[in-house]
């Protein structure tokens, strides 16, 4: 087997690259993701369960499923799960991570749409406004 470097794909390993490449035209960053993010809430799978009358017994898979709900400045709010295959690998810490991750993979392509949106409105504008200009400067 060869021993080859794998990239690093980590939000701040890409943000390096894009940096490092002058890569800096209007973007969704990480900042952005994490500025967007004003809430977060872990449940556990198992004890929502619970609260619903519904009580799983100790073997039950409902326990190693761990779901994120992160609530962003505008009220939208987007989920990110994890599932542990067994349960001597199920780690709370970890299962939130993962989730976590999971949901703010969702932010993003939501964060690129309403970015997109604002900059082609800026155009319209722009153009509008020329239109006007030479419109008004025929006369």
């Amino acid at each position: 087997m060869h021993n080859v470097q794998s990239p690093n794909t980590t939000d701040a390993g890409i943000e390096q690259l894009i940096q490092a490449k002058g890569k800096t035209a209007a973007r969704v960053t990480p900042k952005d993701i994490q500025d967007n993010i004003v809430g977060e809430l872990y449940i556990n799978a198992a004890e929502a369960a619970k609260i619903n009358g519904f009580f799983p017994g100790c073997n039950d898979p409902l326990h190693l499923l761990t779901f994120c709900v992160l609530t962003l400045r505008n009220g939208f709010t987007v989920t990110g799960e994890s599932a542990c295959v067994s349960r001597e690998n199920f780690d709370s810490e970890i299962g939130h991570k993962i989730a976590r991750a999971n949901a703010v993979g969702k932010v993003w392509p939501l964060l690129g749409y309403e970015l997109r949106s604002n900059l082609w409105r800026e155009q319209m504008q722009r153009e509008w406004a020329a239109e006007q200009k030479s419109v008004g400067g025929a006369a």
